[in-house]
């Protein structure tokens, strides 16, 4: 979606759009805009993210904080989906990760993480379209071996 695309370009921020879609009273997609603006005030930046946040709604599981800063021994790292109290890391693998500098990248800045003890999972957009039910369960498997407890955040 363009919005995402704005953000993460840095040409707007998240809630000067916000306040934008304030002043639109009544449209067909208003709600769908809301989500949208929503999620990318709480820090979503690409489709797949928005998408991510999307399912985590639809599978009941609790809202990651995203693009979590870490510092790794190359640098800076951000983090698509984290939940510290869960040690878990879920990167959302757009097509740029394909390119072979990417790979390299994204290996080391995921062994960086594994090595402090946070699990990461790595879910390819073309995931989240062909079995998001499959990814959506092994984020779920990770939330609870880091001690998320799904009935007890029912309640």
């Amino acid at each position: 979606m363009i919005l995402a695309m704005v953000v993460q370009q840095r040409l707007c921020r998240a809630v000067d759009i916000g306040e934008a879609l304030l002043a639109v009273r009544r449209h067909r997609r208003r709600r769908m805009l809301e989500a949208v603006v929503l999620d990318l005030i709480d820090g979503a930046q690409a489709m797949g993210e928005l998408d991510f946040a999307r399912l985590c709604r639809a599978h009941g599981l609790p809202s990651p904080d995203r693009q979590v800063v870490r510092r790794t021994s190359r640098g800076a790292a951000y983090l698509d989906a984290y939940w510290s109290t869960f040690r878990l890391v879920v990167e959302v693998d757009g097509i740029h990760h394909l390119a072979a500098t990417a790979v390299v990248s994204d290996a080391l800045r995921h062994n960086d993480m594994a090595l402090t003890s946070d699990t990461v999972l790595r879910l390819p957009v073309l995931g989240l379209r062909v079995a998001p039910a499959e990814f959506m369960q092994q984020v779920r498997e990770g939330l609870v071996a880091g001690g998320w407890e799904p009935h007890a955040a029912a309640s």
